[in-house]
């Protein structure tokens, strides 16, 4: 049996709100294996961006457990966190972001400066490469289309070469023909680097490409249902 990357056990997430409480997810256990490829999918409002930010430590769970390459993220502060998935995880984003006053190769080489990669510059001008966008390195966020930002991301976020990349709607904000280009590069980024691919999708056809999918439905793992990937 392939070795497991994230382990959840029985995770829960509830917020306080004005209203009183929201329980975002209501016991979810999951194991994802290295190097595979899984798709959460459901309504809106199931809980599929809340169980990916757990998985990377962007959200702590309020009840049961989430271990992400062997490590328990329930026990791990603010600044452990930041370092681990500084060094292990990938997120890319459904609105991108970059940071505005950096061009596209600054956004790319700065987490990997942070990480203290000595060929930082020379690792980042690679990436922004593979995705098809060397001529447009020195430009702004705001210079660039959404799917060239969203290309942007992707090298941003495939740059440390992660352990597991996590992906929430990153076709989500995209025309049609872009968003097939975008899903090209993301698995053509897994597989060049290996790593483990989590991402939440509406989209079918994205899901369908998945080694997996769970669909999730009122905060738990539900058994698909007819329109749940495509909600």
């Amino acid at each position: 049996m392939a070795e497991s990357v994230i382990s959840l056990k029985d995770a829960r997430l509830t917020l306080q709100a004005n209203t009183g409480r929201v329980d975002i997810l209501r016991g979810i256990s999951l194991e994802v294996a290295r190097g595979e490829t899984l798709g959460l999918v459901g309504p809106s409002g199931s809980g599929k961006s809340s169980l990916l930010m757990l998985m990377g430590g962007l959200e702590q769970a309020t009840g049961g457990q989430v271990s992400v390459l062997g490590r328990d993220l329930s026990a791990m502060n603010e600044d452990a966190l930041a370092r681990f998935r500084r060094g292990h995880l990938g997120v890319v984003f459904q609105s991108f972001h970059l940071i505005p006053t950096m061009t596209a190769l600054e956004n790319v080489a700065t987490p990997l400066e942070l990480a203290g990669i000595p060929d930082a510059f020379a690792r980042a001008e690679a990436e922004i490469a593979a995705v098809g966008l060397a001529e447009r390195a020195g430009h702004y966020p705001a210079q660039l289309s959404g799917g060239e930002q969203q290309r942007v991301a992707l090298a941003r976020a495939a740059a440390p070469r992660p352990d597991i990349l996590l992906a929430d709607e990153p076709t989500g904000n995209l025309d049609g023909a872009t968003g097939s280009a975008i899903m090209e590069l993301l698995f053509g980024l897994r597989d060049r680097h290996g790593a483990t691919l989590v991402l939440v999708t509406h989209a079918p056809d994205l899901a369908a490409r998945c080694d997996r999918v769970v669909h999730l439905r009122d905060g738990r793992i539900s058994r698909p249902q007819a329109g749940d990937a495509a909600e």
